[in-house]
């Protein structure tokens, strides 16, 4: 299978993004969510130009891909980060992960429309398939759905953005690296953040001095692992595969922060998790294109196989 490899990576970002939830849950709970933010994100986009650095990558960007960076920067870090974790702080972690869950499709019909990127009937299945997935998994232990709220309105809003930032990475990949992108975006996003957490937010700053070595660990993990590894490598493979595909692979997000909330919180896993996490297989296999994959593959097998046999 072509994208074999970049489906594996994509499902191993995912793993580092779900437990990620659980370890900024710790953060949040230690110090001011926007200030941690930016910090966090300026941490993680240091530690991609390290990377890039070594790799010998590092370039400056042409006036065309600049303007793409700032865009993408304001979209894909400031308005993202801002509207979830101020959104969090306002509706129930239901609302917000049935939100988030319609992150794949979100992507993919804003793909269809500004890049004319065609999705077969069987992809908008997947796509179906993995929001009942999440909406499975969010909902069971919960007390329901609660009513729109100003918070549900800012965590559309930051999916929103994020999906409309991936279409400008994959348009932009196709002349700068998406991992150098990456870097760009976070420092950029991270020091606009700083500057509106010194408003919103102001002593934040001064929580830093007062947290554990637990939750130092937790800060430079989801820095660096989270963030800067997952994002530079989610970001490279956009370019690869197209938005759409591999946004899907988000559904996976909220079964794995289930895991790492069992995991670091003591937090319970039920057997209907289980039925979710079986739709969200279903919808990754069709909405990522792999069952088409497959069944082409088939087709040509059998095509061919008259042919050897004539030989």
């Amino acid at each position: 299978m072509q994208n074999l490899k970049y489906y594996l990576f994509l499902f191993v970002i995912m793993i580092f993004w779900g437990f990620n939830v659980p370890l900024l849950k710790v953060l949040v709970e230690n110090i001011s969510p926007v200030t941690m933010t930016s910090y966090r994100v300026m941490l993680a986009g240091l530690t991609v130009f390290i990377i890039l650095w070594f790799l010998k990558l590092l370039r400056l960007p042409t006036l065309r891909e600049s303007k793409y960076i700032v865009l993408g920067s304001f979209l894909n870090v400031v308005c993202h980060h801002y509207f979830l974790s101020v959104g969090l702080k306002l509706t129930t972690g239901t609302n917000a992960g049935i939100i988030v869950g319609a992150g794949p499709i979100l992507t993919a019909l804003i793909a269809a429309v500004l890049i004319k990127r065609k999705t077969s009937v069987w992809r908008w299945i997947g796509f179906a398939l993995g929001g009942i997935g999440v909406s499975v998994t969010v909902l069971i232990g919960s007390q329901g759905v609660t009513g729109v709220s100003l918070g549900d309105v800012f965590v559309f809003l930051s999916i929103f953005t994020q999906a409309f930032s991936f279409i400008l990475i994959s348009k932009l990949a196709k002349t700068l690296d998406p991992r150098l992108l990456t870097g760009y975006m976070l420092v950029i996003g991270a020091s606009v953040l700083m500057v509106i957490s010194w408003f919103t937010e102001p002593g934040g700053l001064s929580g830093f001095a007062t947290i554990s070595w637990k939750v130092w660990l937790a800060f430079f993990v989801s820095a660096i692992l989270a963030t800067a590894v997952g994002h530079m490598s989610y970001n490279f493979i956009i370019g690869k595969t197209g938005p759409a595909e591999a946004s899907i692979f988000l559904n996976f997000t909220p079964f794995f922060a289930l895991i790492g909330s069992a995991i670091l919180l003591g937090e319970r896993i039920m057997p209907y998790h289980i039925i979710g996490l079986l739709f969200i297989v279903m919808g990754v296999l069709l909405g990522s294109g792999a069952f088409e994959e497959l069944v082409l593959r088939r087709k040509r097998r059998r095509g061919l196989a008259p042919a050897a046999l004539k030989r």
